[in-house]
């Protein structure tokens, strides 16, 4: 039984998302080049940023999606200071949407169609504080429609209960360059091939109508 056990959390430290291995390969990747004057934003966290930043990407009318870190008191934190757990903030990620296209009322469906909100700092393989679900709000506009819709997924029993945290939006700190569109960077990684890339795909065969066309 302990070597099951020590075998188990083995498997689990090899595809967290505070491992290290293969980072450096998204630095060369050539970022796209996207404008985003006049979009809106968009702030939330649900586990690791890899999954998120991907899961959001997909949608149509999301131009951009950055991967950092929110919610916490830490100035300018580190991957390594976060994913330790020590500065209060979650991995989240800044959304860059055109509300024409797609409305923050859709993106909070998005959020929650996602992740699993009923565990309390833990996604996945990813538990601490760094890897809750979040929604930071802007304005009175978008704390009302998370609060409302939080209301009805408990009223319609879609969960069974909610620990999202629906706090104000202070500041976002963009993380380093090799965690932006780490998934699409690194496909061979063993977490975005157990975790990320799984967690994807469930996404699109449950929202196809939201997703980018492809040309």
């Amino acid at each position: 039984m302990r070597t099951f056990s020590l075998f188990s959390a083995l498997c689990i430290a090899l595809s967290a998302c505070s491992q290290k291995e293969e980072q450096s390969n998204s630095s060369s990747t050539e970022k796209k080049s996207v404008n985003l004057d006049g979009l809106q934003t968009a702030y939330f966290a649900s586990g690791c940023f890899w999954c998120v930043e991907a899961i959001f990407e997909s949608i149509d009318g999301v131009e951009e999606v950055v991967s950092g870190y929110s919610g916490g008191k830490e100035k300018n934190p580190t991957y390594e200071q976060v994913s330790a757990g020590l500065t209060g903030h979650a991995e989240s990620v800044k959304i860059y949407y055109d509300s024409t296209k797609v409305s923050y009322q859709t993106l909070l469906e998005v959020f929650f169609g996602s992740h699993d909100p009923t565990t309390l700092n833990q996604q996945g393989p990813d538990r601490g504080k760094q890897y809750r679900s979040a929604i930071f709000y802007k304005n009175t506009g978008e704390k009302a429609a998370a609060e409302t819709y939080i209301l009805e997924l408990l009223k319609a029993k879609t969960f069974s209960k909610i620990t999202t945290e629906v706090a104000p939006f202070s500041v976002f700190y963009e993380a380093e360059e090799y965690h932006q569109d780490y998934e699409q960077a690194n496909p061979d990684n063993s977490y975005v091939r157990a975790v990320s890339i799984p967690r994807l795909n469930k996404f699109k065969q449950k929202f196809p109508k939201l997703l980018k066309k492809k040309h």
